[in-house]
C-alpha cells in the first residue's frame, strides 16, 4: 500500500496506515492546489483572491462584510483586509459602508470581478475533470463523503 505515496515523498517504508492516510491528504491537496494556483496565477490572482470572487460571486448582487469572507474562505487568511484592498486596486471589487452600521464595508464584486471568474470557470472545470479522471462520480461522491467525516467532527 502507499505506492504512490512513498515514490511521491520518495520513501523507502511504509508509515503506519492513519499516518499514511494524513500523508496522502496533505499529498493529494499539495498536488491539486498546486494545479489551482497555476490557473489562478495565469490570470493574475492568488487562490485566497479567487476564493474572495468566487464568494462574492454567490451572492451577487448583494455582498458580504470582510467577517463573513474571512468565515467562507476554504484556506483561512489572517490578512483579508489587505486581499480585498488588492482585488479593489485591480477594480475587481468595491466595498460601501453598511446602511444600519456606518462601522462596518459590505465588499461587492464588480462587474469587472464577475467576467474573470466566468472567464476562469472553464479552466477550473477542466482541472477537476483532469484531477478526477480516474473515478467514477460515485467514486468522487463517497470521497467527499469519507473526507467530510473525517474532517467535520474537527470543525
Amino acid at each position: 500500500m502507499g505506492e504512490v505515496l512513498n515514490k511521491y515523498l520518495q520513501m523507502t517504508t511504509s508509515p503506519p496506515v492513519r499516518e499514511e492516510l494524513d500523508l496522502n491528504i496533505r499529498a493529494a491537496s499539495a498536488v491539486i492546489y498546486g494545479r489551482f494556483i497555476q490557473i489562478s496565477e495565469s490570470i493574475g490572482l492568488t487562490p485566497s483572491q479567487y476564493n474572495v470572487l468566487r464568494i462574492l460571486k454567490g451572492v451577487y448582487p448583494e455582498g458580504h462584510a470582510r467577517c463573513e469572507i474571512a468565515m467562507r474562505m476554504i484556506e483561512r487568511s489572517p490578512d483579508i483586509t489587505r486581499l480585498i484592498d488588492r482585488l479593489e486596486k485591480r477594480g475587481l471589487v468595491e466595498r460601501d459602508r453598511a446602511d444600519e452600521d456606518r462601522r462596518m464595508s459590505i465588499t461587492r464584486i464588480t462587474q469587472k470581478g464577475l467576467k474573470l471568474v466566468n472567464d476562469l470557470k472553464p479552466l477550473i472545470e477542466k482541472a477537476h475533470k483532469e484531477i478526477t479522471k480516474n473515478l467514477t462520480d460515485r467514486e468522487c461522491e463517497k470521497l467527499s463523503e469519507l473526507l467530510e467525516k473525517l474532517y467535520g467532527h474537527l470543525l
